[in-house]
C-alpha cells in the first residue's frame, strides 16, 4: 500500500472511530493526523512538525477577525439587538401567511448579517420567537424546524467566520467573498419563507395580522436602524464603494470596529453594563478557543494529506474519471454533504479546500464561486443529524426533542439541496456582486 492510501485509512478510521466513542471533533482530527506524520517522517520530526503546523495554522493576523466577530456577536446577543431586529421583521412580514414563522426566518437573516453565526441566530432569535409561536398555536416541532433551517443563512450573509476561514486557505479576497455571500444567503432565506408560505396556507389560523400602522412600522424601523448600521459600517469599510472610495480597513480591523460599535450601541440601549463584560468576554473566549483549536489541529490534517499526496491522487482520479465540470461539482457536493455531517464547517473547509480548489481551477471554476458552494454545503451539514449543533440548539430553545424536529425539517432539506444545485450551476449568483464592485475579473 502506498503512503497516500495508508494515510487515508488512518485518517478516516481514526477520525470517525474517535468521534464514535465521544472524543471531541478537534482531537479526533488532530490525533490521527499526528500519527500519520510520525509514520511518514519519523518520531521526532513527526511530533515537531505537528506542533509547528498547529502554530502556523493559527499564526495569522487575518484569523484574528474570527474571535473579534465572535465577541461582537456575543455582545449583540446580550445587548437587546435581536429583539429590535425581530420587531422590524414582524413589521415586514405582518400580512404574510404564517407571519410569526416568516418573522423567524427574516430575523435570522438580519441577525446573521450582523453576528455571522448560525448558532447565535438559532439561540437568540429562537428563544424570543418560540413562546410567541406557541401562544399563537404553532406546532412547535415545525416552529423549531423553521428556526433551525433559517439560522445558517448567517454563515452565508457577511460577515461570516466560515468565509474568513475559506479566504485564508484559498487566498481569495475576503471582500469579494463577503459580497458573494449576499445572493446565496438571501436565496437560502427565501427558500425557507416559500416553504413556510405553503405550510401556513393550509392553516388559516396561522394567517398574518396585516401591515402595522405607519407609526408602528416607522418605530420598529427606527429601533432597528442603529443595529443595521453595523452592517453598513463593517461591509462598506471592508469592501468600499466602487467609483467613490476603496476599502479603508482590513477584515480584522472591521471586526474590531464591529466590537466597538456593538458595545457602544448596547451601552446606549442600557442592556449591558460594565459588570456584564467579564461574562460576555468569557463566553466569547470559550467559543473562539474552540474554533481556533479546530483550525490549528485541522492544519495538521491538511499538511498530512498534502505531504502524502492525497490531493494529487484525488485530483488525478477525478480528471481521469470525468472532464465535465458538471460531474465534478456533483461529486464534490455529495462528498461535502456526507463528510460535513460529522465535521464542523471550519475543519471541513480547511481540509477540503486544498483538495478541491486546484481541481476546480482546472475546470475553470472561480475560487469565489467554489467558496460559496462549499459554504452552502456546510450550511446544510450543520442542520443535518446526528451531529448538527444548530439542530440541537433550535430544538432546545423550542422545548422539543430533536426527533420531533427532524420530521418537519425534511422538506427544508430537500428544498435547500435543490437551491444548492442552483448555486452550483449558476455561478453568476455568487460572482455578480463582487464583479460589479470590481473585486474580481473574468469568468
Amino acid at each position: 500500500m502506498n503512503e497516500a492510501g495508508l494515510v487515508a485509512i488512518i485518517l478516516v478510521v481514526g477520525m470517525f472511530g474517535l468521534m464514535a466513542i465521544g472524543v471531541s471533533v478537534s482531537v479526533s482530527i488532530g490525533l490521527p493526523s499526528a500519527v500519520c506524520l510520525v509514520i511518514l517522517m519519523g518520531h521526532d520530526s513527526g511530533i515537531f512538525t505537528s506542533a509547528q503546523k498547529i502554530y502556523n495554522g493559527i499564526d495569522s493576523f487575518a484569523l484574528l477577525a474570527i474571535p473579534l466577530f465572535v465577541l461582537a456577536g456575543a455582545i449583540m446577543n446580550q445587548g437587546g439587538i435581536a429583539s429590535r431586529l425581530i420587531g422590524l421583521a414582524k413589521a415586514m412580514t405582518g400580512p404574510m401567511p404564517g407571519a410569526l414563522a416568516q418573522t423567524n426566518v427574516l430575523a435570522n437573516m438580519l441577525f446573521g448579517a450582523i453576528s455571522g453565526s448560525a448558532l447565535a441566530g438559532a439561540s437568540a432569535v429562537g428563544a424570543i420567537m418560540a413562546p410567541e409561536e406557541q401562544k399563537d398555536g404553532y406546532d412547535m416541532g415545525f416552529a423549531a424546524a423553521v428556526n433551525v433551517a433559517s439560522a445558517p443563512s448567517g454563515m452565508l450573509i457577511p460577515p461570516s467566520n466560515t468565509t474568513i476561514v475559506y479566504a485564508l486557505v484559498s487566498q481569495a479576497s475576503v471582500g469579494a467573498l463577503f459580497l458573494a455571500g449576499y445572493i446565496p444567503g438571501i436565496l437560502w432565506g427565501l427558500t425557507c419563507m416559500v416553504l413556510v408560505y405553503f405550510y401556513a396556507r393550509k392553516r388559516p389560523e396561522l394567517k398574518g395580522k396585516g401591515f402595522p400602522k405607519m407609526g408602528e412600522f416607522l418605530a420598529s424601523l427606527w429601533g432597528a436602524l442603529p443595529s443595521l448600521g453595523l452592517i453598513v459600517v463593517v461591509i462598506i469599510g471592508i469592501v468600499g464603494i466602487p467609483g467613490l472610495f476603496s476599502a479603508f480597513f482590513t477584515p480584522t480591523e472591521g471586526a474590531a470596529v464591529a466590537v466597538l460599535y456593538a458595545l457602544v450601541l448596547s451601552f446606549i440601549y442600557r442592556t449591558i453594563g460594565i459588570k456584564d463584560l467579564p461574562r460576555i468576554l468569557l463566553s466569547a473566549t470559550r467559543t473562539s478557543s474552540v474554533v481556533i483549536f479546530l483550525i490549528g489541529l485541522s492544519s495538521i490534517m491538511s499538511f498530512a494529506m498534502t505531504f502524502s499526496g492525497i490531493p494529487d491522487l484525488i485530483g488525478n482520479w477525478l480528471t481521469e474519471f470525468t472532464d465535465s465540470p458538471v460531474v465534478f461539482l456533483a461529486i464534490m457536493m455529495v462528498i461535502l454533504l456526507v463528510i460535513g455531517i460529522p465535521l464542523d464547517a471550519t475543519p471541513a473547509v480547511l481540509i477540503f479546500t486544498p483538495i478541491f480548489l486546484p481541481i476546480a481551477v482546472q475546470y475553470g471554476i472561480h475560487p469565489v464561486h467554489l467558496g460559496m458552494m462549499m459554504i452552502f454545503n456546510m450550511c446544510i451539514a450543520v442542520i443535518s443529524p446526528p451531529s448538527a449543533p444548530v439542530l440541537f440548539v433550535g430544538a432546545r430553545v423550542a422545548g422539543k426533542k430533536v426527533e420531533e424536529v427532524i420530521g418537519p425539517l425534511m422538506p427544508f432539506f430537500g428544498a435547500l439541496i435543490l437551491m444548492l444545485l442552483v448555486i452550483q450551476y449558476v455561478p453568476e449568483l455568487s460572482l455578480a456582486l463582487p464583479r460589479a464592485a470590481g473585486l474580481i475579473y473574468g469568468a
